[in-house]
């Protein structure tokens, strides 16, 4: 009998890239595969770009805010309504499990999966758990952290830590098939600035006013976020909106790494030991979660952390150069970091709980 697993997971780009990698697994070892998400949220476009064997089913949802706004009024109804849609796909599709990687989408799924009995596995990104996950936790048979401080947020006869699941294909890059996307022929290090999936208009901006002194030690790959390109032709600097399949082979050859403070990515940086610059986003653009993932990775000394509030084109090439003289203690102590589960041993962690 063909077990089934469903994937939920959406609002962002680091609600989804776990399931990215976790999907292809199951789907060669023989279960039935399906996702529920927003009906226009990033995870649509992710998932069924990507996957055209995982039937994809848009839900209601209602953004959960820790600000005043009127649609506070308003959501929870799109919340419930978004449960009850949940609850006729789950029985329609009859998952053997359910893994959810977070993101306001996921509460009405997970709250559907309690009322139809179904298992559900949630991995949580981020020093401190979001929202959306800690409304969910109630309702989890198992929660995975990818950071050992998030366990004592968690309750501990449910919760282990597993670090963050990378897929495959990050591990496959070319350098020469970056050189040929790129059209650099580096012969200094190369640096890449990256600001998230929308982009990072300080870093951008600050990134473009320092420019000439960069070029004279780096070449610059510059993932500018949509929309977000600007008019400069500069030898040894090229920019990019956003990537895709090109991203491995971007990192392939690349020294160090300026970047937000995402548990997705800087794990992936981890995972392939490019140091790395975290300007996290500040706690008046977020809830701070990125401010203490940075934290974590420059007290195990992975990175370096330049505060948004601090950010002046004096103070990034300052830090940039840091960065450069730290490179190699930087890149021995990721040797010796803890492993992280492999997506094989996610799989089957994920398998156990559908039995």
């Amino acid at each position: 009998m063909t077990k089934r697993v469903l994937f939920t997971g959406g609002g962002s780009a680091g609600h989804v890239s776990v399931n990215v990698a976790l999907i292809p697994r199951f789907h060669e070892n023989g279960w039935s595969i399906s996702y529920i998400g927003s009906h226009d949220g990033i995870e649509k476009e992710m998932i069924t770009k990507q996957f055209s064997y995982v039937p994809y089913h848009g839900i209601s949802s209602g953004k959960l805010r820790r600000y005043f706004s009127v649609k506070n009024f308003t959501d929870p109804f799109r919340v419930l309504a978004g449960v009850m849609q949940a609850f006729r796909i789950i029985k329609k599709e009859k998952p053997d499990v359910i893994f959810s990687k977070g993101g306001f989408v996921s509460v009405p799924v997970l709250l559907a999966a309690k009322m139809a009995k179904v298992p559900v596995a949630i991995h949580e990104s981020d020093v401190t758990p979001g929202l959306a996950n800690k409304l969910a936790m109630p309702f989890a048979t198992r929660i995975y952290t990818t950071f050992q401080e998030t366990l004592q947020h968690m309750p501990s006869d449910r919760s282990v830590c597993a670090g963050s699941i990378i897929r495959e294909d990050l591990f496959k890059g070319s350098r020469a098939e970056g050189e040929r996307i790129t059209s650099l022929k580096p012969a200094k290090p190369v640096l890449l600035v990256m600001g998230g999936s929308l982009g990072a208009q300080g870093i951008n901006t600050v990134v473009r006013n320092s420019l000439d002194q960069l070029l004279e030690h780096f070449s610059i790959i510059h993932l500018c976020g949509k929309g977000n390109k600007a008019e400069i032709q500069k030898e040894g600097y090229i920019q990019f909106e956003f990537v895709t399949e090109e991203l491995p082979h971007l990192l392939e050859m690349t020294d160090l790494v300026v970047s937000r403070a995402g548990s997705n990515s800087i794990f992936e940086f981890l995972a392939l030991k490019k140091p790395m610059l975290l300007i996290p986003l500040s706690k008046e653009s977020s809830r701070g979660d990125q401010i203490l993932n940075a934290n974590s990775f420059v007290q195990q000394g992975f990175a370096l952390k330049l505060e948004e509030s601090e950010l002046t084109e004096e103070s990034f090439i300052t830090t940039v150069r840091q960065l450069r003289d730290q490179q190699w203690t930087m890149v021995e102590k990721m040797e010796n970091a803890p492993p992280s589960f492999t997506i094989d041993q996610m799989v089957n962690e994920i398998a156990l709980l559908g039995k």
